[in-house]
């Protein structure tokens, strides 16, 4: 199938054009309408069908019908942005305080190219392609609300594939492709606890309930989850960011709180850290004589790539990038990814797709103001998108 990357490359000029023309508009969360309705434009202008516009907010999805019967593979590509006011000076940069400084712009423009590509294609198309546009990765709200919109339905949706650009993970540099089977990113929680106490006078603590007493002896206890009751070999991150409680040096509060995150691998490991959590708030606070009220707020599940599905991608991307441009992910990040949520409901894989080049001075991370990628390497990107789209079934 390089024949495929042949074609791709001819599209680039058109591939880079959308992603600059995205990069010019960045919007935020579940309000990207001017995205969308680019999105919509360029599928119409090259024949998909089903255009379905605002799902789950501005999401959008399409077809591309093959001739031939077969099931249904989703192509999902995320096109939110992040305030974050850019800082390339890229004659394309985008002006308005906002910044595609993730990638995004590029997923969506390597997936408008992949459509283009199978809409010339469609003879030798087995099954359907459905493309999912979705806004709000970045607050982990985009991929559940579409799935809640039917995203994943009419047609139902067999298998899905999606990418991340850039370069978040060094091992995978410019025109490399990485792969992992099984766990690729963590789940994300997030955990509120209120200590509740009884406030007084700092010189007579025997007459109130002391709250911060109760949260400093929970921020200890609580990361004893994870060094004594967890295996060492079972990933996971217990992060404590706020601490907020008190007014004055002299006066015992009425209440402190604490706010943090969860991260893991496995579903198993998921429930254990939350029950715990709770656990030991409650009996911390209890054991002083105070409450403990704890709110604890599920984000992405991990990100489980099926492992016959990525093989099979493996596989193919191989012959189209080359053996040696085609590497397995060592680790997996503790870092979250809202695609989890529809590799929760279907069987596919997500892989990274590299893309910043420090010949061309491409060496800052994501969310920087300066992160920028090679253009070059979008045409393999929609290859790959079409390409193993019109392979994956057999």
């Amino acid at each position: 199938m390089k024949v495929i990357l042949d074609e791709a490359r001819a599209l680039s000029e058109e591939i880079t054009a959308w992603r600059r023309s995205l990069h010019e508009i960045p919007e935020l969360g579940l309000e990207t309408p001017k995205t969308a309705a680019f999105i919509v434009q360029e599928l119409k202008k090259m024949g998909a069908e089903d255009i379905r516009e605002k799902v789950g907010g501005w999401g959008v999805t399409a077809l591309v019908k093959g001739a031939l019967p077969g099931k249904t593979l989703a192509v999902r590509a995320d096109c939110d942005a992040l305030p974050i006011k850019e800082e390339t000076g890229l004659p394309f940069a985008s002006k308005n305080g906002l910044m595609h400084a993730c990638g995004h712009d590029a997923h969506t423009a390597m997936a408008l190219g992949a459509a283009k590509l199978l809409l010339a294609r469609k003879s030798e198309l087995a099954g359907t392609v459905k493309f999912i546009f979705q806004p709000a990765e970045e607050n982990v709200l985009g991929a559940k609300a579409m799935i809640d919109d039917g995203a994943l339905e009419n047609p139902a949706v067999d298998a899905l594939i999606g990418l991340h650009t850039g370069c978040l993970w060094k091992d995978i540099g410019f025109g490399e492709i990485g792969v992992r089977y099984g766990s690729l990113m963590a789940a994300v929680d997030r955990f509120i606890i209120t200590f509740k106490g009884k406030g007084g006078h700092g010189a007579t603590p025997h007459l109130a309930v002391d709250p911060v007493t109760m949260t400093s002896t929970a921020v200890l206890e609580l990361q004893t989850i994870l060094s004594r009751e967890l295996s060492p070999l079972d990933p996971a991150v217990l992060t404590i960011g706020r601490i907020e409680g008190g007014r004055a040096f002299n006066i015992i509060a009425e209440s402190c709180t604490i706010e943090g995150t969860v991260r893991t691998l496995s579903p198993a490991t998921r429930a254990f850290v939350e029950e715990r959590i709770r656990a030991i708030a409650s009996r911390v606070a209890e054991g002083m004589r105070g409450e403990a009220e704890v709110k604890y707020e599920a984000g992405p599940p991990a990100l489980i790539n099926d492992t016959e599905f990525t093989k099979k991608f493996q596989v193919f991307a191989a012959g189209v990038a080359g053996a040696d441009k085609v590497k397995e992910i060592s680790e997996p990040t503790m870092g979250g990814e809202d695609v989890a949520f529809f590799l929760e409901k279907v069987p596919g894989t997500f892989f990274v797709h590299g893309s910043c080049n420090p010949d061309k001075g491409q060496v800052y991370p994501h969310h920087n103001p300066k992160f920028d990628i090679d253009e070059d390497a979008l045409p393999l990107g929609s290859a790959l998108f079409a390409g193993f789209a019109l392979t994956w079934q057999k």
